[in-house]
């Protein structure tokens, strides 16, 4: 793949209010076709950030609206040993990826495909394409089984999680890479903004490190990038020293919170890596209302600023921002959503124009 400059190009995170997948590329399209996305609409419920990347799991099981991993069917074993046999087949290259347990289908994600057409298509080529997956743990605190335990907890289900999403993002990486530029994929963990709380007090730094990196080493290995999306704050010394290539954070609601590790911040420039500010308001409504590019403008400018001052350079600035939403907008109505995917553009042009 081309070497790729995040050069402060806008980018998406990865969720529209809308019921129809053409529209949701279009307005992709329309506002981040430098880096476009391919995007999960919740409006249906099997497009969910846990239901769509719950089909390969094994023990899986289904009851009305309920969902869980039962372990205690008399199939469960047998299920963990053919999911296992799978893994290591594509693994050691004896079964195919695309075509295995862990692909994506056009009932499972039909975003994906809508998205991989419309792609095809472009002219001029995107600078880069960017997907996503559900973060290990968010994914794993979020699925339970049938006592209503999380699975995290339960060390072989863990692994089991954590490595079939790890194949869904190399799958994704695989996919996309047939378009020749940058592939990115971003582990969305929400989940990541409550580390430390009581909920997860028994959840350590390196737990989360073990997670994350290997669904990271996964992208890496089919020579995507790996991005991670956390909404809020959380802590971000176990963010900025790992293998993460690209750090997406609520830079609207939460700068005064990062900016608390400035040896960790430098020493993540420094190694080339990417910023990506969510610095347009996606929670409140009337923040949504009342922001303007100038305003905005103004916010990051002053927050680069202080980068600046603790020793980032303006030229990594540059070259190693994205500019995204503070999160996705699948939550918001249509004219909201749209005014932020809007905001984010004209920011990016403008940021881009000036800096």
């Amino acid at each position: 793949m081309t070497t790729f400059v995040a050069d402060c190009h806008p980018v998406l995170i990865g969720s529209l209010p809308v019921s129809d997948h053409q529209q949701a590329v279009d307005m992709v399209l329309a506002h981040t076709p430098a880096i476009p996305l391919w995007v999960q609409l919740p409006v249906f419920k099997q497009e969910g950030m846990i239901e769509q990347f719950l089909p390969g799991m094994p023990g899986l099981t289904r009851s009305d609206a309920k969902v869980w991993i039962d372990t205690a069917g008399p199939d469960f074993d047998d299920a963990m040993l053919g999911f296992y046999e799978d893994y290591m087949a594509v693994s050691e290259g004896g079964a195919d990826l695309i075509d295995s347990r862990f692909a994506f289908t056009p009932e499972t994600a039909p975003g994906f495909f809508a998205f991989l057409d419309r792609v095809a298509a472009m002219d001029p080529a995107p600078a880069a394409v960017k997907g996503q997956v559900t973060g290990p743990v968010t994914f794993c605190t979020a699925v339970k089984d049938q006592q209503g335990a999380a699975i995290f907890y339960n060390d072989q289900l863990r692994d089991a999680a954590i490595k079939l999403l790890a194949m869904k993002a190399r799958w994704q990486v695989r996919r996309l890479s047939q378009f020749d530029r940058p592939v990115i994929v971003f582990l969305d963990e929400p989940a990541l903004a409550g580390f430390g709380s009581s909920e997860f007090i028994s959840i350590s730094p390196s737990d989360i490190r073990a997670c994350l990196g290997e669904v990271v080493s996964a992208v890496h290995t089919e020579g995507g990038l790996a991005g991670i999306h956390v909404c809020a704050n959380t802590d971000w010394s176990v963010i900025l020293d790992s293998s993460l290539d690209i750090v997406n954070f609520d830079a609207y609601g939460y700068f005064d919170r990062f900016v608390l590790y400035p040896d960790l911040i430098r020493a993540f420039f420094d190694k080339g890596k990417i910023l990506a500010w969510g610095i347009v308001p996606t929670s409140e409504p009337e923040a949504i209302e009342t922001a303007t590019v100038e305003s905005l403008l103004a916010i990051w400018q002053g927050y680069a600023g202080q980068l600046e001052a603790l020793g980032v350079s303006s030229r990594a600035l540059r070259q190693q921002s994205l500019i995204t939403p503070s999160c996705g907008t699948g939550s918001l109505s249509v004219p909201l959503a749209e005014r932020v995917l809007a905001l984010t553009r004209d920011l990016s042009a403008r940021i881009r124009q000036d800096f």
